[in-house]
Formats: structure tokens, sequence, C-alpha cells
């Protein structure tokens, strides 16, 4: 018996302002869920027709790089994911501004810039809900911070979080709060897959093949990830229960902690977290000199 197709969770077109990675791993995690029929997403570029053309081709979503086509997708589409650089976000934003009506919803997936700075780049109090996701969210395990402008009506925060979801957990935080979860959540991907670069050239190091050091370090680290999920268990107690006195994990942790590993990974949070705030500082003092010359 053939199985139907899953029908779509969101119906309404969703235009994501921006093609890259971060845009391809919802975009994907989107269609591969059904969560939104992949014709009614539309993904905008400033050039790069040959990455359209391959987003067009592996989704199935529509791409263009054309300017009339931009504006007409810009203005009338119901939810618009900012999701350019940050560094060509003040231009782009207030071009945008004029052409919105006041329902369009616009979903920020990027790094530093504020509610505030939005509404303001943008001329419009518009209803903003900010978003901190990471790239995980293209098989479903992502995880996203949340943040919403008052602007923003019950209807529009329910279709944000089902599209969060729908890639992954979310948390609703308050925006004050959303460098910290950059720098955890945000970033936090390119910490393990740093560390897992480590322990697969150990493993090559003592004598392992390329592919058995990274099938064996991958199985670990999920299932690390994994006792810590199911178990409930807080990771400093399961680390306590394979590390036994004067034994080999133990030596192990001695290394690390001689390399002040724990405060590090926390330094390093907390050094990301600032960059993002400086980034948003970045773009608030474009918006005033912009004012100022206006």
């Amino acid at each position: 018996m053939c199985q139907q197709p899953a029908k779509p969770l969101i119906k309404e077109r969703i235009v994501f302002y921006g093609a890259g990675s971060m845009a391809e791993a919802i975009v994907r995690g989107l269609v591969a869920r059904s969560v939104v029929a992949s014709d009614q997403v539309v993904m905008l570029n400033r050039n790069g027709s040959d990455r359209l053309a391959e987003l067009r081709s592996r989704y199935g979503v529509r791409a263009t790089n054309d300017p009339v086509q931009k504006e007409e997708y810009l203005s009338s589409s119901p939810i618009i994911v900012l999701a350019m650089k940050p560094k060509d976000a003040a231009e782009a934003l207030r071009k945008l501004g004029p052409a919105l009506s006041g329902e369009q919803l616009i979903l920020s997936v990027i790094a530093g810039l504020s509610i505030r700075t939005i509404q303001g780049l943008l001329g419009t109090a518009q209803p903003v809900v900010r978003t901190m996701p990471n790239t995980s969210s293209s098989i479903g395990l992502g995880a996203t911070g949340i943040a919403f402008s008052r602007e923003v009506s019950e209807g529009q925060r329910q279709l944000a979080m089902q599209i969060f979801e729908a890639v992954g957990t979310t948390a609703v935080i308050d925006e004050e709060r959303m460098e910290t979860l950059t720098g955890i959540s945000g970033s936090g991907p390119a910490y393990i897959y740093y560390m897992m670069e480590a322990m697969i050239a150990a493993g090559i190091r003592g004598g392992l093949g390329k592919e058995q050091a990274a099938e064996l370090t991958v199985q670990t680290v999920l299932g690390a990830a994994r006792m810590v999920q199911q178990t409930g268990e807080e990771p400093a107690a399961l680390r306590k229960k394979v590390t036994s006195p004067n034994g080999s994990t133990q030596a192990a942790l001695e290394v690390l902690d001689q390399g002040d590993f724990y405060e590090t990974v926390i330094a390093a949070v907390a050094r990301c977290a600032e960059r993002s705030r400086e980034m948003g500082a970045a773009l608030d003092a474009e918006l005033k000199k912009s004012a100022g010359e206006e």
C-alpha cells in the first residue's frame, strides 16, 4: 500500500534572505521533515547563481538573485528569515523596511543583531523573532534560543516555534541572554568538532587507521551525549563513574587539568558571547552613524 505524503505543518511561504550554511541547515531540516513544502521555501542571495542552482536541485526550493523577483518575494511573504552575514545586514535591512507591511514576521538568525537594532534598521516596529540555532538543525538535532519582540502575535509566535521545534529543541529566553546561548549552543558544535579532530589525530598517532580512529571517536561522542540525555545524570556524575582512582582515565583527565581544560572551555564560551556583543555593538554604531548622516 502506498504511503500518503505527509501534509506540511506550515502552509505559509517562508523566504530566506541569505543562502549560507545556516539557512541551508534550517531548510534541509524543514523540507526533510515535511514541515513546509519545498515549493513554499524561497532562498534569496545577492549573487552566487551556481549556489542557488545547487539549492534548487538539492531541495526543490525556489531560489533567485534577480532584483525584481527578490523585491516581490520580500514584499509579499508572511515569513522572512534574515540569514545574511552580519556585515551585510545594515544595508539590506534599510532597503527592506519600506517594502514591508506591518503583519510580516521577521525571523533573524544573525549573531549579535538585537531586536532593537533590527527594528531600527528597518525603520518600523516590525514583529521580530531573534533566534540563535546551530547547524545540527539540518538533521533534526538543533538547539535554538528564541526571543520575541512585543509586536509578535500569538499566531506568529507559534509559527516561529513550529519552525525551530521541527529541527531540534528550543529554549525561549530573555534577549539579554542570547549572547551566552550563542557561546554555548550556537557555536558549540565547533568546539565538539575540534575535540573530535584532536581525538582522531591521537588515534592515528597511536597506530590506528584514520577511518577506524574516526569511527571510534564519533561513536564515543555520540554515546556520551546519549548517556547524559537518557540517564538524566549530571555529566560530572557520569565522569566520576568511569574514572577509577589512579587509573588510565584519571591520568588522562590530569593532563587536561594541567592545560586548564575546564576553565579554557568556559573562557572560550565567554569570548564567543563577547564577540557576539561586539558585532551587535558595531551594527548599532553603524545605525547611529547612518541616522546622523541622514
